[in-house]
């Protein structure tokens, strides 16, 4: 089961997913939630009892471990959200793929894992574009000379030409950013997405930090992750006669690269980013990705209240499987755990967007045709979806984080739902109502 360690990557696991069969939403690995106060103790257990190689976040530089990092491990322990990886192989020798079978009181659940996806990508797009790889490997195991064509898996596709005009984006004028005095100075905002285009033009001269969990480097080369950070972090002035379109233009980004360059990412490396970004203390982490139908995952439930325990706050999207009216389906995770601040998006005329899932959901933001910065060289395009919704709210959340230092985790979050605008929808369509700056 080496396909299932560790060090695994995204598609690998998915290919070894798609010819175990069964459900091809699950990685083949395990995660391992403990009881508040329970890892120390629930590490040392696994190490004595099952003779487990084990890692911790802690072990690298500003905790930024990718996977890769710990290949030979069997479990890597995330100290800041109280939660660990355990490879397929680990937990299928030891026979440790039940919460019960652990025996440890420390232990809160194991659970399968997830792969997760940006809005931008159709899982079953994607997987189709695994199961076509997949089809030409065993091709050239079984010397066909047949030629197949290569999988392209998924994305946004090609930016759509934009027109250049001057002013600010339909959202931030939504949302009450011009007028707003405060702008984000001092915050620091983690995007956990594709990565970023660090040579954009319009984010000259900006300092980011950066770290990569995906298995490769941070330079965003798919565009969503490139996308959201410009609608929460962009500039006052972006270069060209286009509009603003950022809301908190001088917070402090934290790029935390998830998803690779497909769109496609694991529950684990999301949870490892969320990991960095808590450390870091990062007063806002922007998560503008999901597992569609997934239930509600307690490492997800753990990291989000570790996040508000430190002064953090995780915003995640709802997600874009409904087609309203005739189907409303259900946030997934992450933004179905009940301490994650999940994001349903609104149209210029301030109705649902067809796409926005419901249900778990808090608050809402501006999400159709959101112009924003983009992976070069188109630089800047419009898309939509609940992950353009995200980063409206998370930017938002920057400008009053900066406006009190009060407002930190769950105060910060209490005080966006107080001051949402009402909408005349159902709290599970819109949660609280529209994101308003302060």
């Amino acid at each position: 089961m080496a396909e299932s360690n560790i060090g695994a990557t995204m598609d690998e696991l998915l290919l070894a997913a798609l010819e175990r069969g069964g459900d091809t939403s699950q990685t083949g690995r395990y995660i391992i939630t403990f009881k508040e106060g329970g890892l120390e103790t629930g590490v040392r257990n696994l190490q004595s009892k099952h003779s487990f190689q084990m890692a911790d976040a802690r072990d690298f530089a500003e905790q930024a471990v990718s996977l890769q990092d710990a290949a030979q491990v069997d479990v890597l322990s995330f100290p800041e959200i109280g939660v660990a990886l355990m490879s397929g192989e680990a937990a299928a020798t030891r026979n440790l793929m039940t919460t019960e079978a652990a025996d440890d009181e420390s232990v809160q659940s194991i659970d399968p894992e997830y792969f997760v996806f940006s809005s931008g990508v159709n899982p079953r797009d994607y997987l189709r574009g695994a199961m076509r790889a997949l089809e030409m490997v065993q091709a050239d195991l079984a010397e066909d000379e047949e030629q197949q064509e290569p999988g392209t898996g998924a994305g946004s596709g090609a930016p759509a030409p934009q027109p250049l005009v001057a002013g600010v984006t339909w959202g931030l004028t939504a949302v009450k950013v011009p007028p707003s005095r405060f702008d984000g100075s001092g915050i620091r905002v983690a995007i956990l997405d594709t990565g970023f285009d660090l040579g954009h033009p319009d984010f000259a001269g900006r300092p980011i930090v950066s770290a990569t969990f995906a298995g490769q480097p941070v330079m965003d080369l798919h565009g969503h992750g490139t996308h959201t950070a410009g609608t929460a972090c962009g500039p006052l002035a972006p270069s060209g006669a286009i509009p603003r379109y950022g809301v908190a233009h001088r917070a402090l980004m934290y790029i935390g690269k998830v998803l690779n360059n497909s769109g496609g990412g694991t529950q684990a490396q999301s949870l490892a980013g969320i990991n960095w970004a808590i450390a870091n203390r990062c007063a806002v982490i922007s998560m503008s990705l999901g597992a569609a139908g997934s239930p509600v995952q307690p490492s997800y439930t753990n990291a989000g209240a570790a996040a508000m325990a430190n002064g953090c706050l995780i915003i995640a999207a709802a997600g874009n499987s409904s087609n309203r009216p005739a189907v409303i389906n259900g946030a997934g995770a992450p933004a179905n755990s009940p301490t994650v601040l999940s994001v349903a998006s609104i149209t210029s005329a301030m109705q649902v967007s067809s796409f926005s899932d419901g249900q778990k959901v808090d608050i809402a933001g501006p999400g159709s045709g959101i112009y924003s910065s983009y992976k070069r060289p188109a630089a800047h395009t419009t898309l939509s979806g609940t992950s353009m919704a995200t980063p409206h709210v998370s930017g938002c959340a920057a400008l009053w984080a900066q406006s009190s230092p009060a407002l930190r985790g769950a105060a910060l979050r209490a005080r966006l739902l107080a001051t949402a605008r009402a909408l005349p929808f159902p709290a599970s369509d819109v949660g609280s109502g529209l994101v308003q700056a302060p």
